[in-house]
Parts: C-alpha cells; structure tokens; sequence
C-alpha cells in the first residue's frame, strides 16, 4: 500500500459509513465485558442477521468508551445528530433502542447520558480520539479515522533529525512516570553510533489501579505501531519490540493482529509505504514482575534474562538491547505521536501549563462516583478532576486524599485540591505523575494503612539484588504494621523516617528509591494519624 491507496481506502470507509442511518458501538472494553457487553453484541448481531444485515446499519464492537463504572455501554451514531450513549445498556435495551430506530421513534430516554455530561465535555482526547470510537481489530477503521496518515507525512516531508526536532518542539515527556523530554531522548538514540538500534514500547504496566495503557493497547493497538514506527525512522532503528505484562491477553492478542495486518498492507515490514524505511516490530510477554516496567530489567527480560535492573551508566540510548543504543518509551508516550503530526508540534505544546505540555490519560477510580478512563489536559487541577469529572465521592462522601503515581507516588491531601496536576507541582507536593493512575479516598481510608498496603506490594514485587531495597522494604513494612496494630511507639516513628531515606537515597533502581514516597507523603500530610495509632492506641479512621 502507498499514500495515495492509503487515502482512497479511507475516503471508501468514511463514504460507506456516512452512509449508514445508524451506527452501533458497543463498548468491549475489559470492563465493559465483565458487566455483559458481550451479550449486547450477540444480541444486536442477532437482529440484524434476522433484518438481513442491512447496508445502513453497521455494529461495532469497540475499545474503552470511558466511564468504565457505567458500563456496558451503547453508543448510537445517527448522520446530523450529536452522538446519544446509554448506561448500563442490557440486551433488551439495545434491542429496544434499534427499533425505536428504526421505527422513526423517539428513542428511550432511560440510561441515556446528557450530552453535556462533565465526564465527557471536560476531556480533551488526543491519544483516545479514536478509542471507543472504532474497531480495534479492523486495519480499516484506524486508516479512515486519519490512521497512518502521520507516518505518511513523515516519511514524505520530514529528515529524520527534524523529526526529532519536531517532538522536541512539542514539549512531550515521557508518560511512564519519569517525565523525561521524549525528543531529546530520541535525538540521543539517534546520535549514539552503533550498527543496530532498536525502539522499544513499555506496556509493562503494573501499578495497582491503573489501566491506561492495556486500553490504549486493546482499544487503539495500530496508533501505538504507528508511534514506534515514527519513533524507528526518526531514530534510525529498523526493529522494534512491544513489552506487554502477561495479565493483558486482549492487549498482546490486538496488537499481534494488528502487526500482521499492517504488514500485509505494507504499513510495517519492508520498504514502509514504498519508501527505503523498513521497520518490523514484535511482541514480548512479560511474566507479571512489577520491576521490570524498570527499563534495565525489562530489557534483560526482553533478551531472555532474568528481570533484574543494573547500574547506569551506560544509559540504554547508548548501550541497550545485546549492546546497541536502544530508545524505550512508555506505550501511552508512543500514542502521542502520531497526534503530534497530525495536529502539529506548536498546536500540542500549546495544550497543558508550565514544562508540562499535552495530555495525561489518567485511570480515575477509588471511592469517586465515576470511575473510569480520562484524558486531560496537563495542569487541569485534581479538583476539576475529582468534583466535575468524577462527579464528586460516593454517597456524599468527604474527600481525604488521593494517591498519584501507585506504589511510587504519594498521597495528595484535601487543602492541595487546587494543585494543578503537572510533573513539577506533585514532585513539590511528594508524589509523582507517574503512568496514571489516580485513587480518590474518602474520610473513612486509614492513610497509615494504605502506606502500608503500597509497601507490602513493594515487598512483594522487589527483585532483591539490591539490600536496601530488599531489607528495607521489609523492615518498613514491619514498622507500619506496628503502628496500624497498637504496637509502635516513637522511637518507631522515628526510625520508619531514617529507614524511608535510606531507601530513597541508596537502592539501585527506581523501585527501591521510590517504594517510601507513600510513607513520607503520608507522613508529610497525615502525621496526626500516625501520632493518633501510636500515642492513643486509636484509628481516627476507624480502620
């Protein structure tokens, strides 16, 4: 397939479904499937088998819509009318809004969402734009919503090295948690001398309660080939390689899929749209080790060795995979590149506040009363977050705290509500962006034991090269166990603080030095529980 093909498949695509009088998406996200989005599929599959499969009705099964909590979900597109979504949709009520349809019938209006719903009107979707809104395993439907397109122009119009300007004017950072400037790391790949380079894509994502990245990856896999394959040409890499924990099955099975059909078309493989680049890209399953969504232990994973982080320097742009300058990045940062083209660098930096620029795709859940997955602009406030997209707490609920970042994050307390959500303002706060993953607290979570739960997950997930990270994790959690019980006493308090540094400034990797932050954030703004559990024996909480 050339550029010119490319354009007419999707000019055919988009004609054909202009032309449909409704089209259904049911979303077939994993949550949405657990609630029974499988039997509204079966259900409207089966009705319009019996309809004979009319021309003007198309269904499709769709990747995460959003608002996970309300699932399933049912999404009706109709030509001049603004989109309609139903909550909580059963198979007899798509059925019911397919014949209201096709009746000429006002369509029923129970569980149908208002169009100016805060979960929807407040996001800004860049790296979603196409999730929920097509089929993630049909090449087709990606290539019509402007898929590829990016590639295309770059492959035409740009020099390798300006394609790394480009990024690098964009004000993208990495996703993964870091937050490292994304093009000045691809200009250091391409400027490390070496016969092979490789690109590698981190979908090792483990944090308790996030999932941003296994939806883009099952929702949206061709946006994360074309961001690699961009990433190839800008870097000088012709292999690239996709890290998916095994706990994501759908995720590695689309994104296979999805490698062949590109393939086939010409989009991946050799000479990529009959150009001189070449680029193929396969997939690695991970054996579920948190460390290594660790860039070092996940490409020792990769190469068929044990996930173990090593020392740095060398730095992996210059001495990665079996020796060769190796670019890795989070799969949500490669999903921003193809949005990057397509709306221009000086357009995406224009997004966001201070050194943060773009989005975040943030997985919104805990005791908030709408849960789901969310794509924001950077510096949006976690107030915005919590009370107008979130809808607020849960049966009234008074807000406590939040949790960024997972085990490596902190916890963010109600008086920083208004603390705009970008990577220097949590840094200052103790806590970090890290890979997305936001836990809303109510006044009823003990924030002693939920430093507690997060070290024991640390503890369980350290690799153990490393003693301070080994021992440490263990003594900590031995402390706050102490102190959840009635059992500390000052002195523990005291040595919880000394062992948390120690961590922090002596563990090898990132694992290790950042495993305290939940400790120290909590400690930082919810000292008074801590004193409460040691001085009075008592849980203000009541945990």
């Amino acid at each position: 397939m050339n550029w010119l093909e490319m354009i007419e498949l999707a000019e055919s695509v988009t004609a054909r479904q202009q032309a449909c009088r409704m089209r259904f998406l049911v979303c077939c996200g994993t949550p949405c499937m657990a609630a029974g989005a499988d039997r509204v599929v079966s259900a409207l599959r089966s009705r319009l088998e019996e309809l004979g499969n009319p021309a003007d009705l198309e269904l499709v099964s769709t990747g995460c819509q959003g608002p996970c909590s309300r699932g399933p979900l049912l999404t009706l597109l109709r030509p001049g009318e603004p989109d309609k979504v139903w909550e909580g949709c059963t198979p007899e009520m798509a059925l019911s809004i397919l014949q209201a349809g096709l009746d000429g019938e006002n369509l029923p209006d129970n569980g149908l969402l208002p169009a100016d719903w805060p979960f929807f009107t407040r996001q800004k979707r860049l790296v979603l734009a196409s999730s929920g809104r097509i089929d993630p395993e049909s090449l087709e439907q990606y290539i019509a919503s402007g898929g590829y397109d990016s590639l295309a122009q770059v492959l035409i119009d740009f020099k390798p090295d300006e394609v790394c300007e480009q990024v690098v004017k964009s004000g993208l950072r990495g996703r993964g948690g870091g937050g490292y400037p994304t093009g000045i790391k691809w200009q250091l790949v391409r400027k490390s001398s070496g016969n092979r380079k490789f690109v590698v894509a981190n979908g090792d994502e483990g944090d308790p309660g996030a999932y941003m990245d296994r939806s883009l990856m099952e929702s949206d896999p061709h946006r994360v080939l074309e961001g690699m394959a961009i990433a190839g040409y800008a870097t000088g890499a012709e292999q690239g390689y996709i890290y998916v924990r095994c706990e994501y099955p759908v995720a590695a099975e689309r994104l296979r899929k999805a490698i062949k059909d590109a393939e086939r078309a010409g989009l991946l493989g050799s000479r990529v749209l009959d150009s001189s680049f070449s680029f193929r890209i396969d997939i690695r399953v991970g054996a579920g080790a948190f460390v290594c969504g660790e860039e070092t232990a996940l490409l020792a994973s990769i190469m068929g060795k044990r996930g173990q982080p090593r020392i740095r320097p060398p730095y992996p742009a210059e001495s990665g995979l079996w020796g060769s300058p190796t670019l890795i990045n989070n799969v949500e940062t490669f999903g921003n590149i193809p949005a990057i083209f397509r709306v221009g660098a000086e357009e995406f930096s224009s997004i966001g506040s201070g050194k943060s620029r773009g989005t975040k795709v943030f997985a919104l859940c805990g005791e908030v009363f709408n849960n789901g997955l969310i794509e924001v602009p950077m510096g949006i406030t976690l107030r915005e977050i919590v009370f107008e997209i979130g809808g607020g707490l849960r049966n009234n609920g008074e807000f406590k705290a939040a949790q960024t970042g997972g085990p490596s994050g902190g916890c963010i307390p109600a008086e920083k509500l208004d603390t705009p959500l970008d990577y220097e303002s949590l840094q200052a706060l103790g806590s970090i962006m890290g890979s997305g993953g936001l836990i809303v607290m109510g006044k009823n979570s003990c924030m002693v034991d939920v430093a507690r739960f997060f070290m024991e997950f640390c503890l369980d997930e350290s690799c153990g090269k490393c003693t301070p990270c080994r021992t440490g994790t263990v003594e900590i959690y031995r402390l706050l166990s102490r102190i959840c019980n009635g059992s500390a006493t000052r002195r523990d308090l005291k040595i919880l603080e000394e062992l948390c540094m120690m961590m922090k400034d002596t563990s090898l990797c990132g694992l290790g030095a950042a495993a305290p932050n939940p400790v120290l954030s909590t400690l930082r703004w919810f000292r008074d529980e801590y004193e409460a559990h040691v001085q009075e024996r008592s849980c203000p909480a009541g945990v």
